[in-house]
């Protein structure tokens, strides 16, 4: 009545086929190393993130140097970006192109930290800008032009403000995220401030005035 119960099974000769076994092991152990390495590497951040938050400064926005498509909370603490251009004075200080705003205060020694909530973000760029940078106008971002940044486009692409481009790679997109600046170091480095992981670093450069807080959020985020 069910001859799938009573005819044999269907079997296949191995006879032929042999398993490398060194490749196998070889394999296995790799992994495993990487496995270590990749934590040590996790520890190692953790401990340097828990260093650099001692130098952590409280961030307030310039409203003189905000783009009239932003505005700003009364505290000066947010940033948000509206579809009518705001009817505001054209002063030195106010970018009239680039979407972004600046920092009220400029550092020109040490260290200094802050961190920038990006949940739900689509698009930003956050970073640093040096003092004399330019304003009006179409602005090319590098370090070349005064801007350190990190930018995100298209809700999953990452990468650093400088020429030529180099996509990052990130195992999930960040919610926090930190800016650490180490002035006589030439350093500037963004950490994934949940994941407690390193983004990437502009290493090497030299700054001769002051560096203020560079924020740029996309049309329907805070």
């Amino acid at each position: 009545i069910y001859p799938s119960l009573c005819s044999p099974p269907h079997t296949q000769d191995w006879t032929d086929v042999t398993i490398n076994s060194r490749l196998s092991v070889e394999t296995l152990r790799r992994i495993k190393i990487q496995e270590t390495f990749n934590k040590e590497i996790e520890k190692l951040i953790e401990i340097e993130l828990k260093r650099i938050e001692q130098y952590a400064v409280d961030v307030t926005l310039d409203p003189d140097t905000a783009h009239p498509n932003l505005t700003l909370t009364d505290d000066g603490k947010e940033v948000n970006h509206v579809d009518k251009e705001q009817n505001l004075p054209d002063n030195p200080e106010r970018f009239d192109y680039f979407i972004c705003v600046l920092g009220k205060e400029g550092f020109s020694s040490g260290r200094f930290y802050y961190e920038v909530l990006v949940r739900g973000k689509t698009e930003w760029y956050l970073g640093v800008a040096r003092e004399s940078i330019n304003r009006k106008g179409d602005i090319t971002l590098s370090p070349g032009d005064g801007f350190w940044c990190l930018r995100l486009l298209n809700e999953n692409e990452y990468s650093p403000c400088e020429s030529p481009r180099a996509s990052l790679s990130l195992k999930r997109a960040p919610q926090k995220v930190g800016v650490f600046v180490d002035y006589e170091e030439g350093l500037i480095s963004f950490y994934d401030v949940d994941a407690k992981s390193h983004i990437y670093s502009f290493t090497g450069q030299t700054f001769a005035e002051e560096l203020y807080p560079l924020f740029s959020p996309s049309l329907n985020d805070e």
